[in-house]
């Protein structure tokens, strides 16, 4: 059978094979959207965090399934990538769903391209990040630059100094945390920093230029374009959506 008609007889007859293998896979939200940015095909991950069936996601988009701005970011970004073909690997960001569950993830997106190089739709998946466990033995040894990172967020974080502290290069810190924390060591950084901000957003009245301060940003404005590439949202608007 040519590998053309093998593809036309899964979209006929199987079109939701790959989401029934996603299916089996709790960490990891997969999709498919056609190229208005509504859902075509989804995971059950997806549909269990949204607290909605599956059949119910198809044929809406994402700025109608998840919290206010936050969906309204998903979307954009979705359009973003089939606008200019330049899909997303391994971008780190926090998602939020309406039960109130927040987790870090790394997301991959591409265009779909259907016959003569036609755009159709984007496709993705999220892979959720997990945190080591306290009893690795490979994490005792990057113990006291993780530790100097959470106490020093203020500061401007070098990985050379970091390597240093503990008889590394900078391509051997960055792949012991990759191998502990599934990201690069910037990325770790970035989280960390993000974390922090979330909870004095959340937790506190502080205004947002001395919260961008107190994690380690120069200005308020290099704050909210990290702060909202992250999370999807503006800080302003994250402190409104969690309260």
């Amino acid at each position: 059978m040519p590998v053309s008609e093998f593809y036309s007889l899964v979209d006929r007859e199987r079109p939701n094979i790959g989401v029934e293998l996603f299916d089996h896979i709790p960490d990891t939200v997969y999709f498919i959207k056609d190229r208005k940015g509504r859902y075509v095909a989804v995971n059950k991950t997806l549909s269990v965090r949204l607290g909605v069936d599956q059949d119910e996601l198809v044929g809406k988009m994402a700025s109608e399934v998840f919290p206010d701005s936050l969906g309204v970011s998903f979307s954009k970004q979705d359009m973003l990538v089939m606008q200019t073909g330049a899909g997303i690997k391994g971008r780190l960001e926090m998602h939020l769903y309406p039960s109130g569950k927040q987790g870090w993830c790394l997301t991959y997106k591409e265009p779909i391209m259907g016959a003569g190089g036609k755009l159709i739709g984007v496709m993705g998946i999220s892979r959720d990040i997990h945190p080591p466990t306290e009893h690795r033995d490979d994490l005792e040894p990057l113990q006291k630059v993780i530790t100097y990172i959470r106490l020093n967020i203020t500061e401007q974080l070098r990985l050379p100094q970091l390597a240093e502290m503990v008889n590394l290069s900078v391509y051997q810190l960055d792949q012991r945390i990759r191998g502990l924390f599934h990201i690069s060591a910037g990325q770790f950084i970035t989280q960390t920093r993000i974390e922090k901000a979330c909870n004095l957003l959340k937790c506190t009245d502080e205004s947002i230029a001395n919260i961008a301060l107190d994690c380690g940003y120069s200005d308020q404005s290099a704050f909210t374009r990290q702060f909202k590439q992250t999370t999807g949202l503006t800080p302003v608007a994250y402190r409104k959506q969690v309260r």
